[in-house]
């Protein structure tokens, strides 16, 4: 990935709300994507280390496409510490790996904050790459300024 790297994190899941499909079934191949789609909601929180640092928590509004593909839609908040909030907005995509609890991940980063200290973030481009490992309950982003 180019760019410079700002931040990683390895963060927990805290929560899943599934609306009428069971993601489990689906990891374990035991159900598919209905063609209309389905809805999860999965919380998170932890640690941000690097040039970005802090906490984080937000939730991934992520959309089951009927071909397997979830398209991702992260809203979380970064606290930096001594008053500093950042809003992070990010899209992207997640492809399950084959026989494995294991999601790929490719996002789209924004952050935003009107915090003086933190003004190098605004209208920057951030790709983020990693994985979401769902039956360790953890997600792994390493995120880079382009």
């Amino acid at each position: 990935m180019l760019g410079e790297k700002i931040y990683e994190y390895v963060v927990d899941l805290t929560g899943t709300i599934e609306y009428g499909l069971s993601l489990a079934d689906v990891v374990a191949g035991t159900a598919a994507p209905p063609l209309h789609g389905a809805r999860f909601d999965a919380g998170f929180a932890g640690q941000v280390k690097g040039r970005l640092q802090g906490s984080i928590s937000g939730t991934d509004f992520a959309f089951l496409r009927p071909d397997g593909v979830l398209e991702l839609n992260i809203h979380a908040t970064i606290d930096a510490g001594n008053g500093v909030l950042i809003a992070m907005w990010a899209d992207g995509i997640g492809r399950f790996r084959a026989g494995e609890p294991i999601i790929d991940l490719a996002e789209n980063v924004r952050l935003t904050t009107s915090h003086e200290s933190h003004l190098w973030v605004n209208g920057r481009q951030i790709w983020a790459t990693g994985t979401a490992d769902l039956e360790a309950g953890k997600v792994s982003l390493q995120g880079f300024l382009q």
